[in-house]
């Protein structure tokens, strides 16, 4: 079994905006420091939310995305890996697709996710607060430009998959020799929309044991009272996780943590609890791309 990459994604307050900890609102630079206290926590790989901005309205071609400031993207991977090795994974998979490829033109990352099935999602966690919606297609047509930018740049994509729909359509790109193996998928468990995936140990199960050949999947579960529970389950599977304030802010339910780095440090203490170390960045390079090595 491969040593445990961890993911963090510290930014984000869409989910869960009465966090009192979330660095979003306190300005780019503790966005900035919140990374690299993660990374000395044990995270290999930032997933990362530069500044953006959201479509107030649903377009006229049904959409609801974000638009994104690249010089910010730019300037938050540089003062990240400035401070230490780390895996730059950029998020934000319902950013316009043009505006997107300019971003990795622009300043080349290890990894950029990629939704591979529909977005629809319904950002509803907190009763009296107005849910923050996303809505975006992600045809074959577009994946299959992904999957060409990735390979004419070098850049690993991280498949989305909210529900196993995704995994197919990754599937099929392999096939047609778009997407090379081993292929980086993300399982989003608790994630709330139209993709919704429950966040049930029998859920993780069913998406492990469901695993094409060649594939390695990350954890993602959006669940207070299900979260530890689903990564430990991930963990003693095989599979890797991932943290941080967009996903879960809570150590225990009704409990904030007081940074990222303290959520990267439980599931780190987990993974060793149950007999599994975590991976550096460069170990985590050799388990992602190891055509680079």
């Amino acid at each position: 079994m491969d040593n445990l990459i961890v993911t963090v994604t510290c930014d984000s307050t869409m989910a869960y905006p009465s966090n009192p900890h979330n660095p979003t609102p306190k300005g780019y630079e503790e966005v900035a420091r919140e990374y690299r206290r993660s990374i000395d926590a044990g995270a290999s790989i930032c997933h990362l939310h530069g500044p953006y901005t959201i479509d107030k309205e649903i377009q006229a071609d049904g959409t609801k995305l974000s638009d994104l400031d690249i010089p910010g993207w730019v300037k938050l991977a540089t003062d990240i890996t400035d401070h230490a090795d780390a895996i730059i994974q950029y998020g934000i998979a319902n950013g316009r697709f043009p505006q997107r490829v300019e971003l990795v033109q622009t300043h080349k990352p290890d990894m950029i996710s990629t939704c591979f099935n529909a977005h629809d999602e319904c950002f509803d966690y907190e009763p009296g607060c107005k849910p923050v919606e996303l809505y975006g297609l992600h045809d074959r047509v577009e994946l299959e430009k992904y999957c060409r930018l990735s390979r004419e740049l070098d850049v690993t994509l991280e498949c989305e998959c909210f529900h196993y729909g995704g995994v197919w359509n990754a599937q099929r790109f392999v096939q047609q020799g778009l997407l090379t193996t081993p292929v980086w998928i993300t399982f989003f468990l608790g994630w709330r929309g139209g993709c919704y995936t429950p966040p049930t140990l029998k859920a993780m199960q069913y998406m492990h044991d469901h695993l094409p050949e060649g594939f390695i999947y990350n954890t993602s579960c959006m669940d207070p009272q299900q979260q530890w529970r689903v990564l430990t389950m991930a963990i003693m599977l095989g599979g890797h996780v991932r943290v941080g304030m967009e996903d879960n802010p809570f150590l225990a339910p009704g409990q904030y943590a007081s940074s990222n780095a303290q959520l990267v440090e439980k599931i780190v203490r987990i993974a060793r609890e149950v007999g599994r170390e975590t991976a550096t960045p460069a170990e985590a390079r050799r388990i992602i791309s190891p055509h680079r090595n």
